[in-house]
């Protein structure tokens, strides 16, 4: 069975339960030093609930993930969780749901701020909804008044070496992922995208020059049904998109303003049938004086059903100072399909590879 570097690390091992914290091994691309809660005690999620978000329940997942010391947070069965607030993540943590069938829908969804080392793995997140804003704990032994949410599914705000593999996503109110605020070191893959508006948002604003700093790679990611654009839309930083499905999209896939720099590598696109969304890229927030000198390179792209990646940029990319674990090697684009097979949550079951 072919399947991702990423996976083949861990999922063909028939006692993964046993050893969970091998997972941590095996992220590849801008956040490959992502380590979340290995060298802390696994914390056992018990409760669905979460009704109080100042002194949050011992068993709760607000409650594990608020504790400053590292932590590798499981799940006693299946749950569904509807989060009442903004689930505010301290450093040093993994959130792993394999084994079970969680999911974080109907209610707010997950904050990481000002936080580094994180891993979330194996979560349907879906259907989230802004929050109304309040006392919320965000530490242990902290709680403070938050403004209203937007509405992200995951939201990343001024953190690093953050790690998001195997989420299936759908119906934020917002946006799906946001990663802003000089967040770098980032991984993005296996997910399974379906049924949103404004998928991936990269990037805080034209006149945020911090997030030049932003690495992030998305890998293995299917990007499926009832998509319409942001796939990702990237400002200012260097984005390598790799061995990715693009099956679906209504306007575009991947846009970006303020001079990014966007590396495609042996992705498949498949346009839609509309003759006027044949384009994979968006650059319409600039005149083409300005975007014809931005890096956007296609290499080893798969291009279906009239699809097409309009490049710009000098011939030859600027030397950047990146070292071998930053960038995931391209397979052939003819392959993405078995990629991206398990793209999503897994039904992972112990004494059986994943």
């Amino acid at each position: 069975m072919a399947i991702n570097p990423i996976d083949r690390c861990w999922r063909c091992k028939k006692n993964w339960a046993k050893n969970r914290k091998r997972l941590a091994k095996c992220v590849l691309g801008f956040g490959h030093k992502t380590r979340g809660g290995k060298k802390g005690e696994y914390y056992l999620v018990t409760d669905n609930s979460d009704d109080d978000v100042v002194n949050p329940k011992l068993g709760t997942l607000r409650h594990a993930v608020i504790q400053k010391r590292p932590l590798w947070i499981i799940f006693a069965h299946d749950m569904n969780i509807k989060l009442s607030k903004e689930l505010m993540v301290q450093s040093h943590k993994t959130i792993d749901a394999r084994g079970e069938n969680v999911h974080i829908a109907y209610g707010c969804g997950i904050t990481l701020q000002f936080v580094h080392n994180v891993i979330i793995h194996n979560i349907h997140i879906h259907r989230v909804v802004r929050s109304s804003g309040g006392l919320i704990s965000d530490s242990e032994d902290h709680y403070g008044y938050r403004t209203v949410g937007d509405g992200d599914g995951i939201s990343i705000f001024g953190s690093s070496k953050i790690w998001l593999d195997h989420i299936s996503m759908s119906e934020s109110q917002d946006r799906l992922i946001d990663a802003i605020q000089g967040s770098t070191a980032i991984t993005i893959s296996n997910f399974h995208f379906t049924h949103h508006d404004h998928v991936i948002l990269l990037g805080a604003s034209d006149t945020y020059s911090k997030d030049q700093y932003m690495q992030v790679t998305l890998a293995f990611n299917h990007f499926g049904k009832e998509l319409i654009q942001r796939m990702p839309r990237c400002r200012w930083g260097y984005f390598h998109v790799v061995n990715n499905d693009y099956t679906h999209w209504k306007l575009y896939a991947i846009g970006g303003s303020t001079h990014p720099t966007i590396i495609s590598q042996g992705n498949r696109f498949i346009a839609p049938d509309d003759p006027l969304t044949k384009e994979i890229t968006h650059r319409n927030y600039a005149p083409e004086s300005e975007w014809r000198n931005w890096i956007w390179r296609s290499e080893g792209d798969r291009f279906m059903n009239g699809a097409f990646f309009v490049t710009s940029g000098p011939p030859s990319p600027p030397h950047l100072k990146l070292k071998k674990k930053d960038i995931i090697k391209a397979k052939p684009a003819i392959f993405v399909g078995r990629l991206t097979k398990f793209s999503g949550t897994l039904k992972c079951k112990e004494g059986v590879k994943c």
